[in-house]
């Protein structure tokens, strides 16, 4: 079975963004007065071969844990669904 997964990683919430402030900084001086507290992650789309959801979710939360995520400086959340 063909699965998509959607993973976002984004900074520790305890850790300075300065990506995220440097874009809110900008965004008060362009007339946006209103926005607070941005923050900057990222977004990555995979499609992954596997026998059923469960092991699909445990492929995609190793990939996140041993490649793609620093866990002294980032946090993951990832949804999966079936491609049809």
């Amino acid at each position: 079975m063909k699965f998509y997964a959607q993973i976002n990683i984004m900074p520790l919430k305890a850790l300075l963004d300065p990506q995220g402030k440097a874009v809110l900084n900008s965004a008060v001086k362009t007339g946006f007065e209103t926005l607070r507290n941005v923050r900057i992650g990222k977004h990555i789309d995979v499609e992954i071969e596997a026998s059923n959801k469960a092991e699909a979710s445990k492929k995609i939360d190793e990939f996140c844990s041993k490649v793609l995520v620093n866990p002294i400086i980032e946090s993951y959340e990832f949804t999966i669904a079936e491609v049809k």
